[in-house]
């Protein structure tokens, strides 16, 4: 077999230079793209214990206009960071909602109840949000109907509690095989990196914008979502 010579090696390694700066360019780009602006002046992020000690009054300065803080998840868990998320937000001038993961493997009355004793009820807080998204720790798939109605259930339990209706942070598969915003009269918040989503029955509030977005003041990587206009 001939030798390569030097100027295919040089080829080889000016193609695994260039794929380099390529896949930087598009990891910078993710990392750091969100929606224009000028078109979407609201624009905030949703953290939960994941994202680390958050730094309050430095992403306040980076753009972030409101945030929506993890508090609950089932019917036992509570968000370790929850407590101290939602006293900084407020205090860095940050309005700020509260968010609860339901799970399809606990009842709705438990999953409200552990809210309630969770979340305080603020005339100043954002209204809250009831995320439906199939978790890895649960594998139920209860009928449509019965999901609607415990769905229905969860929300008018943590809506007197609040004293204002929620939002509906739906992800694509669960309003896939569900199709809870038909049915659940909520505003609706929907998700899609980098592209404005159109799956519900109804139009989005809120767009979960981009999943991978790095900003000063997060550790890790932070759900970046903007307001309708």
């Amino acid at each position: 077999m001939p030798l390569r010579t030097k100027s295919g090696r040089a080829a080889s390694i000016f193609a695994i230079l260039a794929l380099a700066v390529l896949l930087f360019a598009a990891w910078r780009y993710g990392t750091h793209w969100r929606p224009d602006p000028k078109r979407y002046p609201t624009q905030g992020i949703d953290v939960s214990a994941a994202n680390g000690a958050v730094n309050w009054p430095l992403v306040h300065l980076h753009g972030v206009d409101f945030a929506y803080i993890r508090a609950t998840d089932g019917a036992t868990t509570r968000d370790a960071k929850f407590a101290d998320n939602w006293a900084a937000a407020k205090a860095a001038g940050i309005p700020r909602g509260a968010e609860h993961v339901f799970s399809l493997c606990s009842s709705a009355d438990d999953q409200a109840a552990n809210f309630v004793q969770t979340v305080p009820r603020e005339a100043d807080a954002l209204p809250s949000a009831l995320r439906l998204a199939f978790e890895p720790d649960c594998s139920e798939r209860p009928p449509r109907d019965a999901v609607v109605k415990r769905v229905a259930t969860f929300l008018r339990f943590a809506e007197h509690h609040m004293g204002k209706p929620m939002l509906i942070d739906i992800s694509p598969a669960f309003e896939k095989q569900y199709r809870i915003s038909e049915d659940i009269a909520r505003p609706v918040w929907s998700e899609r990196n980098f592209r404005a989503p159109d799956y519900a029955a109804r139009p989005w509030k809120i767009w979960r914008a981009n999943a991978y977005r790095n900003i000063d003041g997060v550790p890790t990587s932070v759900d970046w979502d903007v307001i309708a206009p």
